[in-house]
């Protein structure tokens, strides 16, 4: 799914009415019917309480006032009225709302705030995604009155005072704190972003029509990985396959101390479908992976504590290098001549620690590598922090870009940044339960068996990601947020595959 900027979705609006075509007071109608029956079938039979402001968010309101109350429910209406202009929907719906009966009771001053019971569902229906500049004045006192409320609160498009793109500079007593959003067609680019998650609460899509010609055609910088997008990537598997056909690939992991990260992303790695996988690791964790994992060959590096060389690279289709291998200067070596081989490799864990240990080796990498930081790697490798999600996410596309390098950045909504692209995927699986040791060597795991079947770079970081949290929901049948291991991840991957390819 497409994630457009606040002003595409205006062109998209706009693109509809002249070509469907359709009056834009009828797709403010098929919106509100979205919103109504979303809302009846989620509260019932419930009072609402709708703030609308003078613009199309409030038209939406209006016109969804309406309807809730032809469906029998009790709707009170309150207008926010700290401008003289109306928009031509907004006044339409004003006047089929008085046609009912309801005459929509006005808010001068901050004083004029309703008493509100705590059952009443509210609905914020003030200023949409076309906002521009931070709430203040009278609809910044209604918006700090409706936060101070206990009651459920329902945004419709946005929460009104949230910008659709960069809050850096906005004010965050005067936007709405939502339990729920109800957007159109496509989710704003802040609702994926950390520092809005008080504001926008659960968000859902609601489709509304519009013109599947635009979004076809208009380029979006950001999209929004589904089942059905992630189920396209998977391959196929021949009757006639061999493990020969699946690949061999190489794992580089471990140090003393830090072995179990070799053997989850081992585990992780073969139930991911690679044919072959040889470990390389120090001779101190032979008989632990022997024991804890026979399906996987070992090298046996010549030093027993840190990796520090291997030999014969020719024969693997892609490399892992990372969990738990340490920060030693000899490793730092080894990473570089795998870096040197042009081959398909994934960077994790102390991987990105040596990298930005030495800088240089940044100038290694290319358009074959994938590295999976989380955001404080991700911080010592651009040698930047980041005031928010939104910055971050600048570094993330400008760091990708300029280095030619596939990069994850873990977390909620998990960023690929695709460089030949310039296009950055947000992830929707995965749970805060997967915020566990190990959880990452999995991931690591996953992608080196993707790469080493043959999956091309974007793919299998992009798939690989979209499972790697599928198998983490998955665990929560019958494990808690709290009681969730990254080996319930691993255990849950053959669930995650049959499940994407049903």
């Amino acid at each position: 799914m497409k994630i457009f900027y606040s002003h595409q979705v205006r062109e998209a609006d706009a693109y509809t009415i002249k070509h469907e075509p359709i009056e834009s007071i009828d797709l403010m109608e098929r919106a509100a019917t979205q919103l109504t029956e979303w809302l009846y079938s989620y509260f019932g039979n419930a009072k609402f309480v709708i703030f609308v402001g003078p613009g199309n968010n409030g038209g939406d309101g209006l016109a969804t006032s309406r309807l809730l109350h032809q469906k029998g429910c009790d709707v009170e209406v309150y207008e926010v009225n700290f401008t003289d202009k109306r928009s031509t929907d907004f006044k339409i719906n004003y006047e089929r709302l008085l046609n009912l009966g309801i005459t929509p009771l006005k808010i001068n001053d901050a004083t004029q705030f309703p008493d509100i019971d705590d059952e009443v569902i509210i609905i914020d229906a003030i200023f949409g995604s076309g906002l521009s500049r931070p709430v203040e004045g009278l609809a910044a006192d209604v918006i700090k009155n409706i936060n101070r409320l206990e009651n459920i609160v329902v945004s419709v498009d946005i929460p009104s005072g949230l910008f659709g793109e960069d809050n850096t500079s906005n004010v965050p007593e005067h936007i709405v704190k939502a339990d729920y959003t109800l957007t159109f067609q496509y989710p704003n680019l802040s609702f994926l972003l950390p520092e809005n998650e008080e504001f926008v609460g659960e968000w859902l899509v609601l489709d509304i029509g519009i013109s599947k010609e635009y979004i076809d055609n208009t380029k979006a910088d950001y999209y929004l990985v589904e089942k059905t997008d992630a189920a396209k990537l998977l391959k196929p598997r021949s009757k006639f396959s061999h493990k020969g056909t699946f690949g061999h690939g190489l794992l580089v992991a471990g140090s003393y101390g830090k072995m179990g990260a070799s053997v989850l992303a081992a585990n992780a790695a073969m139930r991911s479908g690679l044919g072959l996988l040889t470990v390389h690791m120090p001779s101190n964790g032979y008989e632990i992976m022997q024991t804890a994992f026979p399906e996987a060959m070992i090298s046996i590096d010549p030093n027993d504590k840190i990796v520090t060389e291997v030999v014969d690279l020719d024969k693997y289709d892609a490399i892992a290098f990372g969990p738990g291998v340490g920060t030693d200067k000899q490793s730092l070596m080894l990473l570089a001549k795998l870096l040197e081989t042009k081959k398909s490799i994934v960077i994790d864990a102390d991987g990105l620690n040596l990298l930005s240990q030495d800088k240089d080796l940044l100038d290694l990498l290319h358009d074959n590598v994938i590295l999976t930081p989380h955001p404080k790697e991700f911080e010592r490798l651009t040698g930047k922090s980041a005031i928010n999600g939104y910055e971050r996410l600048q570094q993330l596309r400008n760091f990708a870009f300029e280095k030619n390098v596939t990069v994850v950045l873990k977390g909620h909504y998990t960023q690929t940044a695709i460089p030949q692209e310039q296009i950055v995927y947000f992830n929707t699986t995965g749970n805060p339960g997967m915020a566990t040791g190990g959880s990452g060597d999995v991931l690591t795991g996953i992608i080196l068996g993707l790469l080493t079947q043959g999956y091309i770079t974007k793919e299998s970081a992009i798939l690989g990601v979209y499972i790697h949290g599928m198998a983490g929901d998955i665990s929560l049948d019958y494990e808690s947020y709290e009681s969730l291991i990254a080996s319930d991840i691993v255990n849950n991957l053959g669930q995650a595959f049959n499940v994407l390819r049903d």
